[in-house]
């Protein structure tokens, strides 16, 4: 029998470092503007993270420029650190621009890497194993007579310790003796695994006497859980970035490192506890849109779909009883669960659904009930996926059982496309019925999706203003059948939100515009139905 026992050197609270605005910064395709990254930090202090670590103003003027900003911004709970290396060989602390960089802007906080593998020492920097001791020593002692804290890095010290532990020691040790606040062990390369990770710092921690740390890379899919067990051997500090965003493959990610050291271990990372928790998925979304990249949406937690059931008997099972195919309740960490509604749903699913959307009560043996699983199942054969179109679901239900108020019809549509002077030119015309009038209108577009998506809000919003809230935040077409040539079917997928709530529509035909069209018009016409009490 398994007994739930914390491990000795388990420590009740971590220091945790976000390092998204520098390692995140780095991460190939991402770049985020000046007042992206200080709403970001902003964010993670409301998290409440420790320390933020904001960039290298040495290497970057952007990132010198944000750390001016920063310092003059209040944060309730993060200190705000600069990064920067040890002095380069040869030129003394008070002459190297990575030390008086961050002396010049006046910060109280610094992460200073330097090298703890001797292979890098000789071949890299080219200097021998006691000078590069004496670099890190006068580096760490200089910026702490300017009064700056420092974080010490041990850059590769896996590899390091691995190849030479008793030099890789040394590098800690001199460190901590020049007064280094924190020791970081950091895993460069990435390839360790975490019953490596596990055994060096259960080596090293007795070892140390300041906090311990740890940064890991992502490169052989482990940086999450080799932070999970560098904690379990005792370290006390972990860094990570917000969705595990960084070089090459990334880092720990901080939305699944603080989750499971909060929720599954019992150990304090964020200064806001429970209530910083709440707010995780909302900054992973955050930093997804600022960064100008797709949500991963089957993430650890904070993920779209990491609360989603599908199959009939796990959402059966749900509506029972959460914990049978939940591991966590998902607003502990701001995220909701979702039903979904399938050729492969169950009548649980249904029942909440309906039960949710329009109040009806139904037993599972209702022949109502029966009928309408049916109807989904059909649609299924048809390569109408339902999965992520939970508006389309919800108008077939509430059609089924007459709750369902037209609101418009389009009684016409053409779309043309042609080239102008300077640039290819698509039109779209709309005849829209809106209770006893008929609207004609036109619409100019980037293509004849746009330009039908014009003329329609052109008819609507004159009988429906709140639709101006709607947008589209994705729109994706797909050919389900193995053959793919011009006449295929394709299936539409569209996702709207006005800022509060998300809902998703799909549709099907040979015709592009045409499902389009019917994706749009079941977006627009699901807000009316179910997000606004006024007709």
């Amino acid at each position: 029998m398994f007994h739930k026992s914390k491990p000795k050197l388990l420590p009740r609270e971590v220091e945790t470092l976000d390092a998204t605005l520098r390692e995140g910064q780095q991460s190939r395709g991402v770049n985020f503007t000046l007042d992206a990254r200080i709403r970001i930090a902003q964010e993670l202090d409301r998290l409440g993270v420790h320390i933020i670590e904001a960039g290298w103003p040495a290497a970057n003027p952007k990132d010198s420029e944000l750390l001016k900003k920063l310092s003059k911004l209040e944060f309730e709970n993060a200190e705000i650190a600069g990064f920067t290396m040890t002095a380069r060989k040869g030129v003394p602390p008070s002459r190297d621009r990575n030390l008086t960089s961050i002396v010049d802007l006046d910060l109280g906080l610094a992460t200073v890497v330097g090298k703890s593998w001797s292979l890098h020492v000789e071949g890299v920097l080219k200097t021998s194993l006691e000078d590069n001791l004496a670099i890190v020593a006068e580096s760490i002692e200089y910026l702490r007579s300017h009064g700056v804290d420092v974080l010490f890095d041990a850059e590769h010290f896996f590899d390091g310790y691995m190849e030479n532990p008793e030099y890789a020691l040394k590098v800690l040790k001199t460190a901590e003796a020049a007064g280094a606040r924190a020791i970081i062990l950091a895993d460069t390369n990435g390839g360790r695994l975490p019953h490596e990770v596990a055994e060096i710092v259960g080596e090293v921690r007795p070892l140390i006497k300041t906090r311990l740390g740890v940064h890991m890379h992502n490169d052989s899919g482990n940086a999450v859980a080799n932070t999970l067990m560098a904690v379990l051997a005792g370290a006390d500090h972990i860094q990570v970035t917000v969705n595990g965003i960084g070089e090459r493959t990334g880092n720990a990610d901080l939305c699944q490192v603080i989750p499971n050291l909060e929720l599954k271990l019992g150990v304090k990372a964020l200064k806001t506890g429970e209530t910083g928790l709440k707010f995780i998925t909302k900054i992973s979304r955050l930093v997804y849109e600022l960064a100008g990249i797709p949500g991963n949406p089957y993430q650890p937690y904070v993920g779209e779909y990491a609360f989603a059931h599908k199959a009939g008997l796990h959402i059966d099972a749900v509506a029972k009883n959460r914990r049978a195919y939940e591991h966590i309740d998902p607003s502990l960490v701001g995220n909701e669960r979702l039903l979904t509604i399938s050729d492969l749903s169950g009548r649980s699913a249904l029942i909440e659904k309906i039960s949710e959307e329009i109040g009806v009560k139904l037993r599972k043996d209702s022949p109502e009930l029966l009928r309408l699983l049916e109807e989904i199942k059909r649609l299924g054969l048809r390569e109408v996926s339902l999965d992520n179109a939970t508006a389309t679901a919800s108008l077939i239900i509430m059609k089924h059982f007459n709750k369902y108020k037209p609101r418009f019809e389009v009684l016409e549509w053409t779309s043309i496309a042609g080239a102008g002077k300077d640039d290819v030119k698509t039109y779209g015309v709309i005849k829209v019925k809106v209770r006893d009038k008929i609207r004609v209108e036109g619409g100019e577009g980037v293509g004849p999706v746009h330009a039908i998506d014009v003329a329609l809000r052109k008819a609507l919003e004159q009988d429906y203003p709140q639709l101006r809230k709607v947008r589209l935040i994705d729109y994706k077409v797909i050919l389900p059948e193995a053959s793919r040539d011009t006449a295929s079917i394709v299936r539409v997928f569209i996702k709207f939100t006005d800022g509060a709530k998300t809902w998703g529509t799909t549709s099907t035909s040979n015709n592009i515009i045409k499902a389009s069209l019917n994706a749009l018009i079941q977006g627009f016409d699901y807000y009316l139905q179910i997000c606004c009490a006024k007709p």
